[in-house]
């Protein structure tokens, strides 16, 4: 088992250094330094004076890969590659252009995008896997098929109709919760309620559907059949059998999801005015801040990464058969 998590680890080097490359390629190959201090100074016609300065304000100055006015090792290290990219590695996110440290803006920023992603995901893991054994237990009946209707038309739904018409309902109507906003300590809790809400509602229609799919496949086979002919109670094998069984492809959705919900959600977060990770990439896209924006897509690559490993973990400890792999 120990070779298996080192081989999913090594795995994993080559796929981070590619995505840091191919990062460090769309912001400073295509998109040039002086392209960047084009657009972040917003003037129709700027000078150069102008952009060199802002260039070397921002660090972005120096040669791409090699400076050949240092020469050796320091002709490696006095680039943008490894101020910019290779330091990224050691989850030093240096300063944004705006001038804050991205590292401390991080650190506090996930507390509040936890504090939503958390609740939603266990939350609606309980109620869409229970809402989907109910159906599979009414399995070609009338709930069966008007359940399935639900969930399309749920799914078919914009998240941004569960949001806008949960902050007129709870928000406007009945005045239980705040529109947007946020506190910190226990005051929080009135400011998370809505959003958690919705984030449930929202993912009731993905979640549950897949969920049915699951259970359905699972109930279709020979051992199923077996235990059914032997008598047993079908709420018995629904929860001791098909349950267990179909734990793989659950934990492939929802440990991959563990690492992202650091993330935070763009959407939920900018309309609820959560300052959570989410939309602080929203801020730093409408701001051209680019060093927030490489910063949150590393980010956002190891944290993906680090779900798939714990993705083939979580295998091991369920069905030992992959252990031999």
């Amino acid at each position: 088992m120990t070779a298996y998590i080192i081989r999913r680890f090594l795995y994993a080097i080559p796929i981070l250094i590619g995505v840091n490359l191919i990062t460090f390629l769309l912001f400073f190959v295509v998109n040039s330094p002086d392209d960047m201090a084009r657009m972040h100074l917003g003037q129709k016609r700027v000078t150069q004076e102008a952009i060199q300065a802002w260039k070397q304000e921002h660090g972005y100055d120096k040669p791409l890969l090699y400076n050949r006015e240092v020469g050796g090792i320091a002709g490696l290290t006095d680039t943008i590659f490894f101020e910019k990219s290779v330091r990224l590695f050691a989850f030093q996110f240096g300063s944004s252009d705006a001038g804050r440290d991205i590292g401390y803006d991080i650190s506090q920023r996930m507390w509040p995008s936890l504090a939503i992603a958390v609740p939603v995901l266990l939350v609606g893991l309980a109620f869409n896997i229970s809402f989907a054994l109910f159906i599979v237990f009414f399995r070609a009946t009338y709930i069966d098929f008007g359940s399935v209707v639900l969930l399309v038309a749920m799914l078919s739904i914009s998240s941004l109709f569960y949001i806008i018409g949960g902050q007129f309902i709870l928000g406007k109507v009945f005045h239980l919760v705040p529109i947007s906003g946020y506190d910190t300590g226990l005051q929080a809790w009135k400011f998370l309620i809505l959003p958690v809400i919705v984030g449930v509602i929202g993912g009731i229609g993905a979640g549950t559907r897949w969920y049915r799919t699951l259970f359905l496949e699972e109930i279709a086979k020979d051992y199923v059949r077996t235990a059914q002919a032997k008598g047993l109670d079908e709420r018995l094998v629904l929860f001791r059998h098909v349950l267990r069984n179909a734990l793989i492809p659950i934990l492939t959705g929802v440990v991959v999801v563990l690492p992202l919900l650091f993330m935070g959600s763009l959407i939920t977060e900018s309309f609820f005015g959560i300052p959570g990770l989410g939309s602080y990439t929203i801020d730093a896209i409408s701001n051209q801040d680019f060093a927030i924006v490489r910063s949150m897509v590393f980010l956002g690559a190891v944290l993906y990464i680090l779900g798939l490993i714990l993705t083939d973990i979580s295998y091991t400890l369920v069905d030992p058969r992959v252990r031999l792999q």
